[in-house]
């Protein structure tokens, strides 16, 4: 059985022929949110209608980290390596400091509610950049039904802890990375209803304090969406879809796929050398050893 696809011949260097894809645990309802702690060992991940987040360690494998988890979606770690998650039935995003107390970063922009922060991720200067869709807050599936308050905007909140809404002209961002130094920030739209939009990942050149220029489309996966993804220390970009994780080379071109039997939402690196891709895809965790490096990794 083969496990990848390769379009570009560059793609071959950087799976392993003999490295298989491995389904680690099954059974879930939507998992989503991987993020990998090192110092621990051990990778935590959301399984969002089930309102708990997982853990999963080698040999050992699935503890309940926490539950109730508030339908957790997106979880990311900050340069503390403290634990940071977009919060659906709460409508914010969270950091869980290191003595296990929870701290409020945003739940709430110039007086109105959040809609259902769904993916999450940290800069070196400290500050959060989460997406805001309101996928959480359409159904009682992954939240709690809700009217929505504000549009489906980009956040970023300053280390002061303002919050100021970086992008505003989505139908409803999900995804979002930045590349290895920091100087691009990926953000994926998924539509309003997932397909009654375009969807697609655009690229922004990042300036000094976050601001934000260009916006041209990177690429649209197909076939699926980009729902969430990560880069690698050269900065290729690995992206869910519908067939598997497709690698994305840093001009936009596919350089080739990674072949999973189920719907994939999101990805990351870890384990030893931080060259492994754990994958979240509907109802298991699967993943598979790589001849690359994750940026950022903890």
């Amino acid at each position: 059985m083969s496990f990848f696809e390769v379009v570009d011949p560059r793609f071959s260097s950087f799976v392993l022929g003999n490295a298989p894809v491995k389904q680690l645990a099954t059974g879930f309802d939507w998992v989503e949110g991987p993020v990998w702690f090192g110092d621990a060992g051990c990778l935590l991940f959301s399984d969002i209608p089930n309102n708990r987040i997982l853990r999963w360690m080698p040999g050992a494998g699935i503890s309940v980290f926490r539950e109730p988890s508030n339908y957790a979606n997106g979880n990311t770690r900050d340069r503390q390596g403290r634990l940071v998650t977009c919060e659906h039935g709460a409508r914010r995003v969270t950091r869980t400091e290191l003595d296990g107390s929870v701290t409020v970063i945003a739940d709430r922009y110039q007086g109105k509610r959040l809609n259902s922060p769904n993916d999450v991720v940290v800069t070196s200067d400290g500050a959060v950049w989460f997406t805001d869709p309101h996928y959480g807050i359409m159904t009682d599936y992954e939240g709690y039904r809700s009217e929505q308050e504000l549009p489906c905007n980009v956040y970023r909140v300053d280390p002061s802890g303002s919050i100021e809404a970086m992008l505003t002209d989505f139908a409803c961002p999900n995804g979002l990375a930045f590349s290895p130094d920091e100087t691009r920030l990926y953000v994926a739209d998924t539509g309003r209803m997932f397909g009654s939009d375009p969807q697609h990942i655009r690229a922004f050149t990042v300036a000094e304090g976050g601001r934000l220029s260009g916006g041209e489309v990177f690429h649209a996966i197909s076939p699926g969406c980009a729902d969430g993804f990560r880069l690698d220390t050269d900065g290729n970009l690995w992206s869910s879809a519908a067939d598997g994780v497709h690698c994305l080379a840093p001009d936009g071109h596919i350089m080739g796929k990674i072949l999973v039997p189920e719907v994939v939402s999101n990805v990351c690196f870890g384990g030893r050398a931080k060259h492994r891709l754990f994958i979240t895809a509907s109802t298991s965790l699967y993943a598979v050893t790589l001849n690359r490096v994750g940026a950022g990794t903890l």
